[in-house]
């Protein structure tokens, strides 16, 4: 059983403390509803695994109520957070959510729809370089495309200096849709970008195309190369920072802290929100395989599920729940150690996935009272969870 108290904050926040009898894998599925497609999956465990419940008491906070459309949040070395937002400025805050500096010196972003400034991540020698990375949506004469830049943080805080692009993904497109885009760094200081599909029915065939970075997971170097070794190298016609193909929008991107796999969590159709485990030269099918439909209800293309030479979904939701971030928790609940939490923005809840030798074995839904759109999430130095809103509400979720 679950039994939760409820008293005032500062800021509006929420004191949530939550207890239960026990966790166990064995619940019926925390998914009840119809599923939008009548699809059977590939393998037992694929979709609505068993229920678990969190047992540790833990508090859930409201420390900011201020911010303009987060999108990524990245924990400085000194606990601090930093986090971006789609109008195209970054902010650092403390850990009780008070805004400390707001950073300018952007370049221009398409700020409409999908587009705008998005994922952010430091170098990690930041604290010597004082290198900050971002992903953003870059307007031009013949439509925007997702770009990658880097820059120097100022002394002050106030501002990126010496800002380059480094890499930019093609072709160029005139919409404003599914840019991707997550940025996170490898152990030996590359770049994984994720390069969401654009999603229109004209440009997201491409995703199967190795001769564009639509609808990709790119592999790059802090100078924005092709890092050697890359899967593609060599190979006619296509780019060489090409990592793994066939992805609609990948709104989430991790490296497993115990196994060093890089997973990616990805925004389908109706139906077809995805778990990955990404292996270099992998191809995942989209938009040809899928567990999705079209928002219309009819097929994707032949309403293909599985297809030789494409790798099947760890995981899939069905209805979805439309993920918008995910990150593997390092913090001090225990029994939240290593999983996997997606943010979902239709589904309103943070899921909570546990994984276990690369497969799925236990889903939680957790906030689901909050009614919030989860858009960006982190672990904290200090153990903490701390997630963005699209209301631009910021939480806190500690032990208690």
């Amino acid at each position: 059983m679950i039994s939760k108290f409820y008293k005032p904050l500062a800021l509006g926040a929420i004191l949530l403390s939550v207890t239960t009898a026990c966790m166990a894998q064995a619940g019926e599925p925390v998914e009840t509803k119809p599923a939008n497609s009548n699809y059977k999956p590939a393998f037992a465990g694929q979709t609505r695994i068993g229920s678990v419940t969190t047992k540790t008491p833990y508090t859930v906070t409201v420390i900011n109520t201020e911010l303009k459309g987060p999108w990524g949040i990245h924990v400085l070395p000194d606990g601090r957070l930093l986090i971006s937002s789609k109008p195209g400025t970054m902010q650092i805050l403390t850990t009780d959510g008070k805004i400390d500096k707001t950073i300018t010196g952007f370049p221009e972003v398409q700020y409409a729809g999908q587009g705008g400034l998005l994922d952010v991540n430091i170098d990690p020698d930041f604290a010597k370089n004082r290198m900050v990375y971002w992903t953003y949506a870059q307007p031009g004469d013949a439509g925007a495309t997702l770009a990658v830049a880097k820059g120097k943080l100022s002394a002050d805080e106030t501002k990126l200096e010496d800002v380059k692009v480094i890499w930019e993904a093609s072709p160029r497109y005139k919409g404003a849709g599914q840019f991707g885009s997550r940025l996170l760094f490898d152990k030996q200081g590359n770049i994984f970008v994720s390069s969401g599909d654009r999603q229109a029915d004209d440009i997201r065939v491409k995703a199967q195309d190795l001769s564009t970075t639509t609808g990709k997971i790119i592999h790059i170097t802090k100078e924005g190369k092709p890092v050697a070794g890359n899967p593609f190298i060599g190979k006619a016609g296509a780019k060489p920072e090409i990592y793994a193909l066939g992805f609609r929008n990948q709104d989430g991107l991790s490296i497993n802290p115990v196994t060093g796999g890089l997973w990616e969590v990805e925004f389908g159709p109706r139906g077809g929100d995805e778990i990955n485990l990404i292996k270099p030269g992998g191809n995942y099918g989209w938009p040809f395989v899928t567990y999705g439909i079209e928002y219309s209800g009819q097929k994707v293309y032949d309403g293909i599920q599985q297809k030789e030479g494409t790798i099947q979904p760890v995981y899939y939701w069905d209805p979805v729940i439309s993920p918008g971030c995910m990150m593997f928790y390092t913090g001090n609940i225990a029994e939240w150690k290593n999983n996997m939490f997606v943010g979902g923005l239709s589904g309103m809840y943070i899921a909570r996935v546990v994984i276990e030798n690369n497969k799925v074995v236990g889903e939680e839904r957790l906030l689901a009272d909050k009614h919030e759109r989860w858009r960006c999430i982190a672990t904290g130095k200090d153990g903490a969870i701390y997630a963005g809103t699209d209301g631009g509400k910021l939480y806190k979720i500690a032990k208690q």
